[in-house]
């Protein structure tokens, strides 16, 4: 696509300000995610008695709306992408309050709720919210300590992940307190708070796992895989070996056909025996890329709001594709995450739009005016 520097519309400011090397990737993942969405969803969809291509057409359905959230969110400002993340966490928490009281539950946990005929899981767009107020109430905070934004930022870990606990979903309570530490280590938290957390968190953790049976069992399994029932596990990790280094061809897999969640869950384990290791290894390039190059940004910037933003959410990207990938290899308890952009799911490919939009747009090139200087006292020239 050829776009004049001289023109002056809305799209060739976009087009010349954000990084394309970013979008590329993200678009390509969303691609690689049809693709495999062919070959993991039929056998779910025959064995629940629906058409063959009954979750590839859906996934086609959320995948067209996700990349117009991508693009048309990556035009917004500053600004514009905080008050987003306003109206994302306050109407966000507003249904998973609702979700507790008259949401449907599916597999012990009441997450989703429906409206107009769609499931919804209103966690998913509450982190890309949550991460970026977050990030705004710190760096408010340092800047004015009279607003108490270090505080008001606690207590919205606490809200969220209580709203987590209560549903329950501790993969991804522990996935939101694990980005919102990470912003805080980066808005210059004091080493004592690092000390506390980390023991807050190991408490938690112990808690978690003597008093709640459904945690027990899963730390129980992957610590000792023949004390319990390890069949998907199991089955994702020889997935691998059975693909080798090219993969069995497309459709020639087997583990989509016994797999209950491989559509979700371990798309990756598809991946990797119909079309191999190497496959595996070109989508942990794509989703290092993206990590890196947002990070990459965020160093550079010197807006405080926008490189802990950017930072939050390039983590919440990452750390929940490493948590997937891992899974898969039997490197870490399940959690029942998605693969981002890649894995079924509308909600969750909805949320990874907005938040990775937002990455777009606070990365934009933009005049950085804390380096402006005068000359003459005419003329304003980049120092």
């Amino acid at each position: 696509m050829k776009v004049s520097r001289a023109d002056r519309s809305s799209f060739a400011h976009w087009w010349w300000t954000v990084d394309r090397y970013l979008l590329a990737a993200l678009l390509t993942l969303m691609i690689s995610g049809v693709v495999l969405s062919f070959a993991a969803s039929p056998p779910i969809a025959e064995r629940l008695g629906l058409d063959s291509y009954h979750f590839v057409f859906r996934h086609i359905l959320f995948a067209v709306p996700a990349v117009l959230l991508l693009i048309g969110i990556s035009f917004l400002n500053e600004r514009q992408v905080r008050r987003l993340a306003m109206l994302l966490l306050v109407g966000g928490l507003v249904l998973m309050v609702a979700t507790l009281l008259v949401g449907f539950e599916a597999k012990g946990a009441r997450r989703w709720i429906s409206i107009a005929g769609f499931s919804i899981q209103p966690s998913e767009f509450v982190k890309p919210g949550f991460v970026v107020i977050c990030a705004w109430l710190f760096s408010e905070g340092s800047k004015r300590p009279d607003i108490h934004g270090h505080a008001i930022a606690v207590g919205l870990l606490v809200l969220v992940c209580s709203l987590l606990i209560l549903q329950p979903d501790f993969g991804q309570t522990m996935l939101v307190a694990m980005v919102w530490s990470g912003i805080f280590f980066l808005a210059g938290m004091p080493w004592f708070f690092i000390i506390g957390l980390a023991l807050l968190s190991v408490a938690g953790i112990f808690t978690a796992y003597t008093m709640i049976p459904h945690v027990a069992g899963r730390i129980d399994r992957f610590l000792n895989p023949e004390g319990g029932d390890t069949f998907q596990v199991d089955t994702a990790l020889e997935s691998f070996t059975r693909g080798g280094w090219f993969g069995r061809g497309p459709g020639e897999g087997t583990v989509k056909n016994i797999l209950p969640d491989s559509h979700t869950d371990f798309i990756f384990a598809v991946a990797a025996e119909e079309y191999g290791i190497i496959i595996c290894l070109v989508l942990l390039a794509l989703f290092t890329f993206v990590v890196m190059r947002g990070f990459s940004h965020a160093l550079k910037e010197h807006n405080a709001f926008t490189r802990l933003a950017t930072s939050g959410l390039i983590a919440l990207f990452g750390v929940q594709s490493v948590i997937n990938m891992a899974v898969n290899l039997h490197l870490m308890p399940s959690k029942g995450m998605t693969l981002p952009f890649v894995s079924y799911g509308g909600s969750s490919m909805m949320a990874v739009a907005i938040g990775m939009g937002m990455v777009l747009a606070l990365t934009r090139k933009r005049l950085d005016t804390s380096r402006l200087v005068f000359h003459s006292g005419l003329e304003l020239r980049h120092a």
